[in-house]
């Protein structure tokens, strides 16, 4: 009862839509300070820096899923894209070519996969579940088009970014995929709070009818969104190549299910037009946390990633509904 009169006392005193933001960093910080609690050396930046490192493919996969959210839709196809991109990268390195022009090209074919999967989408008039189904289909059939075995990537300048580590001072370091992932978020961010298509993207989630009454250009917002979440996906692949450094048809499986946990967990609502990347930037720390604190523990199988991440969906869910029930 005194935590459902302390979520009440919040809504009145905080503006509602900052709420699931503000949960998600106090449950970050509570999980952090339990581990430091109960483990040994866990309550140390470097750990923190760790989930960074460890989960860097996930938040750029994740920004690119916010902006198609935030529109009210949802793609099922970032996964195999970034299979996809490992595949083409290894199979293009392995036969020779220059590994920036592997990546150029990897990132072409993602934004391209996804302005396809929206015009779809929007001129078409077909639910984006089914057609970013399709291109998962689809960009997984593509995977074992170019083999069903793992392919290595030795390419002597690829390598090299991937073991590159960036030191920070006090024996902390991050790689450079953590700085490509930060710095996407921040041109994101940007483009979704200070730019004329965030403020399209916002008002397409809010009401795609009203968009339209007023005159803004929904369809090239919603084509656009795709877009910038096949390049966040094939980009998403590209950091994922660095972390393995290979290619392999199976590779994130499932990673469009985490993406999507941690922009809900994150605070951004599933019917669009409420949500800050802050709080995507967020979900994934939390998600990262709990991998690492159940690695500290030994004692339990990952599968209890997958049952905290299940639970705390629900609790994030009905927070939601809690706060949209308020608004009406």
């Amino acid at each position: 009862m005194t935590s459902v009169t302390g979520l009440l006392d919040l809504r009145r005193t905080v503006p509602q839509k900052y709420i699931p933001v503000m949960v998600t960093a106090g449950l970050f910080v509570a999980m952090f300070v339990a581990g430091g609690i109960r483990y040994e050396g866990f309550a140390t930046g470097q750990i923190v820096l760790n989930v960074f490192i460890d989960n860097a493919f996930l938040l750029v996969v994740a920004v690119g899923m916010t902006f198609v959210i935030l529109t009210g839709g949802i793609d099922l196809s970032v996964g195999s894209v970034v299979g996809l991109s490992t595949m083409v990268s290894a199979s293009l390195l392995k036969d020779g070519w220059p590994a920036f022009g592997v990546m150029a090209l990897v990132l072409v074919i993602g934004a391209v996969l996804g302005l396809g999967m929206g015009a779809i989408i929007h001129y078409f008039e077909i639910q984006p579940f089914i057609v970013t189904l399709a291109g998962m289909f689809l960009a997984r059939g593509l995977c074992y088009t170019i083999s069903t075995d793992s392919i290595p990537i030795e390419n002597a300048t690829f390598t090299a970014i991937a073991q590159t580590r960036v030191d920070l001072g006090g024996d902390m370091w991050v790689s450079p995929s953590v700085l490509i992932a930060l710095v996407v978020v921040l041109a994101a961010a940007y483009v979704l709070h200070y730019t004329r298509l965030g403020r399209n993207v916002y008002a397409t989630g809010g009401s795609e009818q009203s968009a339209l009454l007023m005159g803004l250009p929904v369809a090239r917002t919603k084509i656009a969104v795709y877009t910038v979440s096949g390049f966040c996906s094939a980009l998403g692949g590209l950091l994922f190549a660095f972390y393995s450094l290979s290619g392999y048809g199976l590779s994130a499986v499932g990673m469009e299910l985490d993406a999507i946990a941690a922009v809900v967990i994150g605070g951004t609502l599933l019917t669009g037009g409420s949500g800050y990347l802050l709080g995507t930037v967020l979900g994934v720390l939390v998600l990262g946390l709990i991998q690492t604190i159940i690695s500290f523990e030994g004692t339990l199988s990952s599968w209890w990633t997958k049952i905290f991440i299940g639970l705390l969906l629900f609790a994030f869910i009905l927070l939601q509904r809690l706060i949209t029930a308020r608004r009406r």
